[in-house]
């Protein structure tokens, strides 16, 4: 069985899949964690891998840029892979001076303007929570492997070169957004309307307030706390 976006057949894909949103990312942690990573999508550039970590099968999948994208990835591995979680393991821009580069986000929850899950399933709502027992068993791993972590709301937004003025900088002080990203939004929507679990690991690349930044190389290959923390849960 394959896909017009996804060359695998059943059983090819884990249970579990990480999901990092630039498909270069997924083969360097397939190179660089996996036990016997075999390649199972190429279709489109969307590179994706299975393997196993400590003996556990896992499997690890690009996903693109923005809602839409994820949402056709992670709705196809849900829907038509027996996939069970899906963890986004991706960038994000802080919002608050609190948060410095390569400081790891375990996101909550996400605040969305989009009207991707109006369309997907009727909701109505802004805002969509993450699975809880999902979110718990990360934290724990975190915990396991001694790395800290800061959990909140995050915003996924449908507009990358958007004016972060002291209007949207208010805003987001009073929904509690941390930082903003632009796929986990469409992620837990698909996750509720089909019964699965869904969860987001982020790694600050850039801090809209103090405008610190990392560069396109340091995004693609060194944010391995929250790889390590992905890699290490209990699923």
């Amino acid at each position: 069985m394959s896909t017009p976006h996804n060359a695998a057949n059943l059983g090819d894909i884990a249970k579990t899949v990480l999901m990092p949103g630039d498909p270069l990312r997924a083969k360097f942690i397939a190179e660089t964690f996996l036990e016997n990573p075999k390649q199972f999508n190429d279709i489109r550039g969307m590179l994706g891998y299975t393997g196993t970590y400590k003996g556990k099968e896992i499997s690890v999948m690009g996903h693109g840029m923005g809602l839409p994208s994820i949402g056709i990835y992670s709705y196809e591995l849900y829907a038509m892979y027996d996939v069970e979680n899906i963890i986004r393991i991706g960038s994000c821009g802080a919002t608050t001076a609190d948060l410095d580069l390569y400081d790891v986000i375990l996101a909550t929850s996400a605040y969305s303007p989009s009207t991707y899950a109006r369309e997907l399933s009727g909701f109505t709502g802004n805002i969509l929570d993450g699975d809880a027992i999902l979110i718990s068993e990360i934290e724990e791993s975190a915990k396991t492997l001694n790395i800290p972590i800061h959990k909140g709301r995050v915003a996924s937004t449908d507009v990358f070169y958007s004016d972060f003025n002291a209007d949207a900088k208010a805003k987001y002080d009073k929904l509690g957004i941390i930082a903003a990203e632009m796929e986990y939004f469409a992620l837990i929507a698909n996750a509720q309307k089909l019964g699965k679990k869904a969860a987001c690991l982020l790694t600050v690349s850039d801090n809209m307030v103090t405008h610190k930044e990392t560069t396109a190389e340091e995004r693609q290959t060194a944010f391995t706390n929250m790889m390590k923390i992905a890699l290490e849960g209990n699923y």
